[in-house]
């Protein structure tokens, strides 16, 4: 490759007296790659999750050798820790490439092992390493006595290595698509527990055979003496044509357009009280005239798919992790703790940042703080005692961006979690209905994002349109849960009746509209009125 490295980027290489295969084994090598090198590099790169925290060291926990026929690798566990009291664990696959084997121009660091001149890289940027990760998982019927453990998946049907590239733009995982039909996902990440996402795809694949995520068919872990780690996992790729988020925000904007063009009144439009439960032939015309019935019909899809992923999770009474069970003191303690903590967080929040907020998002900050008691109080009114449904283990993280669209179908994907919640609190079986929570949050959302990102296009009032906003969320709401709840019970999905229902989606709606107002405060306070206008919402404030 010609011009791959910038000269003027490194001045001189950091020099070594070990050669590389022993690299991990001499303590001066570690000391200055953990400090001197990587504190450098890892702040700048998109998986890194400690931004808004000060760095104090990192120490290199544990590593391993993956040796390819040319090459030898390092698979390395890293503990970043932070001047607030507290760290993360990181995965990073090392590589040493000379300057005529490098595939990429994205160097760690120039370096001289034991004489060698080279250069440390990110060995996911080495095709050699990518194919050796491939052919691993292929082969992984094979005994090793490797602390690293990889597993074929039943679905797999990929005989060899063709091709590998990455996927997308480098988020908090990286992503690799092998033979343009699999996607490999490196946890960069890590925690010392199986991870979620691998744990729900492999159960919904292998076990429960689940057809509207995207197959298991393989996967890379460690095995510590402290626990499993989950490294990478290997799902089918899936054809899709975007995210839901992206279809939502399009189809809103038709909608909006039609007030315009159809000339619709908004004061006209029939409201709906919240989770009043609506048969596609009870929207009223007015509603089927200003929005179209297509979306209605896929919001009905979306619903059985959310609802038949539940029936699954919920659905096998062998498995232990997976066993549906009821709810008892000790979970309500947990729930109560974690929100109540969550809720006081988000008054401080708001109380320091109200001079950010003006007109409707100042006056509903406001009435937040008013009825701050109130909504505290709906929080502790949480009665395991009257609880008859069941809690199973959720997707957790359950939004329109978590969601393909695949034709006319829905396809669900990245069962990792809540990403503010520990691992721990991941697992815990909770009401199906707070991923429907989410999602709800998700059309509220995606309504309000189409009313700022369009403000000049639409000729109303904002108050105008936020009005008509709230009414079609309602109808959005309406079409869902009936579906939902239709094929939730039908699947023997203990759900409960009618009022436990409202309840806990009242109660989870809440959670995630307090939960949202913090990002908003923190990030965008403009849009802080999004999670405002559904606490007033659900709470219905007079």
């Amino acid at each position: 490759m010609e011009n791959k490295i910038n000269e003027d980027e490194f001045q001189n290489p950091f020099v070594f007296n070990t050669d590389w295969k022993n690299a991990f084994e001499d303590e001066e090598f570690i000391k200055v790659f953990s400090s001197d090198i990587l504190e450098n590099y890892i702040i700048n790169k998109r998986w890194y999750g400690g931004k808004a925290s000060t760095l104090k060291y990192i120490e290199v926990v544990d590593s391993f050798k993956i040796n390819s026929k040319n090459n030898t690798y390092f698979g390395v566990l890293l503990e970043v820790n932070f001047k607030e009291a507290f760290f993360q664990n990181y995965f990073m696959p090392l590589g040493f490439m000379s300057e005529s084997e490098l595939d990429t121009n994205t160097i760690i660091a120039p370096v001289k092992m034991n004489g060698q001149e080279g250069f440390l890289v990110d060995a996911l940027h080495q095709e050699d390493f990518r194919k050796l990760l491939f052919d691993k998982i292929l082969s992984s019927g094979d005994k090793t006595d490797s602390k690293v453990k990889f597993h074929k998946g039943v679905k797999l049907e990929d005989k060899e290595y063709k091709s590998s590239k990455f996927m997308g733009v480098e988020q908090s995982n990286t992503s690799i698509i092998f033979n343009n039909t699999l996607v490999l996902k490196i946890f960069r990440r890590i925690y010392i527990s199986t991870n979620p996402d691998y744990e729900i795809s492999r159960f919904l694949t292998e076990r429960m055979d689940f057809k509207s995520s995207p197959a298991y068919t393989g996967s890379i872990s460690v095995v510590l003496a402290d626990g499993n780690i989950t490294l990478g996992l290997m799902q089918e790729l899936v054809p899709n044509q975007g995210d839901a988020w992206q279809y939502m925000l399009t189809e809103t904007d038709r909608i909006f357009d039609n007030l315009k063009n159809k000339k619709i009144k908004i004061n006209k439009l029939p409201d709906v009280e919240l989770f009043k439960r609506i048969n596609l032939n009870e929207v009223p015309h007015e509603i089927i005239d200003w929005a179209g019935l297509n979306i209605f019909t896929r919001l009905q899809t979306l619903a059985t798919r959310t609802a038949e992923m539940h029936i699954a999770l919920g659905g096998d009474v062998h498995e232990t992790a997976f066993t549906p069970i009821t709810y008892n003191g000790d979970y309500t303690v947990w729930l109560k703790n974690r929100l109540t903590y969550q809720f006081q967080n988000r008054l401080n929040i708001l109380e320091n940042n109200l001079h950010k907020l003006d007109g409707l998002a100042l006056e509903l900050a406001n009435q937040f703080l008013d009825n701050k008691k109130q909504i505290r109080k709906l929080f502790l009114d949480f009665d395991w005692t009257k609880m008859k449904s069941e809690r199973i283990r959720i997707h957790g993280d359950y939004h329109l961006g978590q969601v393909l669209v695949n034709g006319e179908d829905f396809i669900i994907l990245d069962f990792e979690g809540e990403p503010e919640s520990t691992i721990r609190d991941r697992k815990v079986k909770q009401p199906p209905l707070k991923d429907v929570a989410g999602m709800f949050r998700s059309f509220h959302y995606a309504i309000y994002a189409t009313i700022f990102n369009n403000k000049d296009k639409y000729p109303y009032e904002q108050k105008e349109l936020f009005q008509a906003g709230e009414i079609l969320f309602k109808y959005f709401v309406g079409v869902f849960i009936q579906t939902y709840t239709d094929v939730a019970q039908s699947g023997n999905l203990n759900i409960g009746y009618r009022k436990e229902i409202d309840f806990l989606l009242k109660y989870c709606l809440l959670e995630k509209a307090v939960y949202e107002l913090g990002y908003e405060l923190n990030s965008r306070p403009r849009w802080a009125v999004i999670p405002l206008t559904g606490i007033a919402s659900i709470m219905d404030f007079k």
